[in-house]
């Protein structure tokens, strides 16, 4: 494949292709298909053979659909709906979804030959001042230097290996950005000539530090990631991975999985003395160490909680998807202590401290967040370790240190009597309970890397299970 070509493979796109509506009028399907083509043609290879409908379910789009669930971990159904459909919304790269793989090369050896490079930017963006706009980009090299021998230096003039500038529409590589909320940026891969280039939508809304809008520095690093020959990665904690997520500049750690990548190409930095930090690894699913902050039910769906990440267990199709927290809900908290299902509000309940977190659908419930003393637990209480709704009686139980207490979800009133020891009620039970949900009738209790299976009717403990029970270990 050959650099130019690479143009279009390398964009971060937000790909506003259809609207995530739950139900859809006949005129909203009619656009929405003729959307999706457009998606899976730009990212699943779809042909103009394979026909011109999704909604008549023909087989080859059927197909690319269930390729690009099957890549986003969503259920697999070959038909479009809101999640697929809201998928397709997210910020993400422009490289074809179509190989699942820990970090990624363009192969065929494109990368670059020298370990020091020039980079040039050739313009600004206004929505940033100048230094902020210098400030972005050379700590965006500098993410890939502090873990390689690769060494930038800035020109001011003449031609550079990576030249940056900022453009609307077309701008002379065949490859037109869109306008608002359509390409952020793409990148060129090692090579003469335009190879290594980066260019950024001026449309888009570029910010330093702030996530009302797309953080140039995480944009860049990520482009940047492919001007030195990455491709992308499956790892949804990755740089590299296709997807765009805000995260803080100023406490960026690149994750493991680029380094390793990266320094696959051009091996470690001679110059570190003793161990580069690097970010804690995306949680494993397969750990069998693995100790969860929280599990929940939601609308048929299980949701375990690890750090900034949670996974979504698709029961009917035996699905993982596995994906930053704020990347499904933008204003949730990560490591959270607790959560569970309210089907009152339908939505989401999630604690971290004091405070509890209300999400239905994408969106934070109005009113949200409130203190934990809003459901009449304690002052004293400072977060619930755990938390498990009991759909038979209506009770939530709030797990907190070897007590427990119970709330009714329909008074909305602390049940009187509580706390209660937990090992009174749950016998067996000697640790503390670091998360908790019902399935079909029985309790699961999690403690550290174990999981107990008891009867909410007896409170007897029947099985003591592997906390990935419910949680397949998917190898790709």
């Amino acid at each position: 494949m050959n650099t130019f070509n690479l143009s279009i493979l390398l964009s971060l796109a937000v790909a506003v292709y259809c609207v995530p509506l739950p139900q859809l009028t006949e005129q909203d399907e009619n656009f929405a298909e003729v959307c999706t083509l457009g998606y899976l043609k730009k990212f699943f290879n779809l042909t103009d053979e394979t026909g011109p409908t999704v909604r008549r379910g023909i087989s080859p789009v059927s197909r690319k659909l269930a390729e690009m669930q099957r890549f986003f971990g969503l259920k697999i159904t070959g038909a479009l709906d809101a999640e697929t459909m809201a998928m397709m919304k997210k910020p993400r790269c422009g490289v074809p979804d179509t190989k699942i793989a820990d970090f990624s090369t363009f192969g065929n050896n494109l990368k670059w030959k020298k370990n020091s490079l020039t980079y040039r930017i050739e313009n600004y963006t206004p929505d940033m001042s100048e230094s902020e706009v210098d400030d972005s980009i050379e700590k965006a090299l500098q993410v890939w230097a502090k873990v390689t021998p690769l060494r930038f230096t800035r020109l001011f003039s003449g031609t550079a290996d990576i030249m940056i500038s900022f453009s609307r529409g077309s701008h002379g590589d065949y490859y037109p950005f869109d306008g608002p909320d359509g390409t952020l940026a793409h990148a060129f891969a090692p090579s003469p000539g335009i190879g290594g280039d980066a260019h950024f939508d001026e449309d888009e809304n570029f910010t330093y530090r702030s996530n009302r809008g797309y953080v140039l520095f995480m944009v860049a690093a990520h482009e940047f990631g492919h001007s030195l020959g990455l491709s992308h990665s499956e790892d949804p904690g990755a740089l590299m991975y296709p997807v765009y997520t805000y995260r803080d500049p100023d406490t960026f750690i690149l994750p493991r999985d680029d380094v390793k990548g990266i320094q696959s190409l051009y091996g470690p930095n001679p110059d570190t003395v003793g161990p580069e930090p690097t970010a804690p690894p995306t949680p494993d699913a397969c750990d069998s160490n693995l100790v969860l902050d929280a599990v929940a039910t939601l609308r048929g769906e299980m949701l375990f909680f690890k750090d900034s990440f949670f996974w979504r267990n698709h029961l009917q199709s035996n699905t993982l998807q596995h994906s930053f927290i704020t990347n499904f809900w933008p204003n949730a908290p990560v490591n959270i202590d607790a959560a569970y299902e309210s089907r009152e509000l339908d939505s989401v309940l999630l604690f971290k401290g004091r405070k509890v977190w209300a999400l239905s659908g994408y969106d934070l419930v109005p009113g949200y967040p409130k203190s934990i003393s809003s459901f009449g637990l304690p002052e004293t209480v400072k977060k619930v370790d755990a938390a498990l709704y009991n759909e038979d009686t209506g009770k939530t139980l709030f797990f907190v240190g070897s007590n427990y207490y119970s709330y009714d979800e329909s008074s909305k009133t602390m049940d009187r009597g509580f706390p209660k020891r937990a090992d009174e009620t749950f016998l067996g039970l000697s640790t503390r309970v670091t998360a908790a949900f019902q399935y079909r009738g029985f309790a699961y209790l999690y403690s550290g890397s174990k999981m107990y299976e008891y009867s909410l009717g007896s409170g007897r403990m029947l099985r003591l299970l592997d906390n990935n029970y419910f949680l397949p270990c998917n190898k790709f």
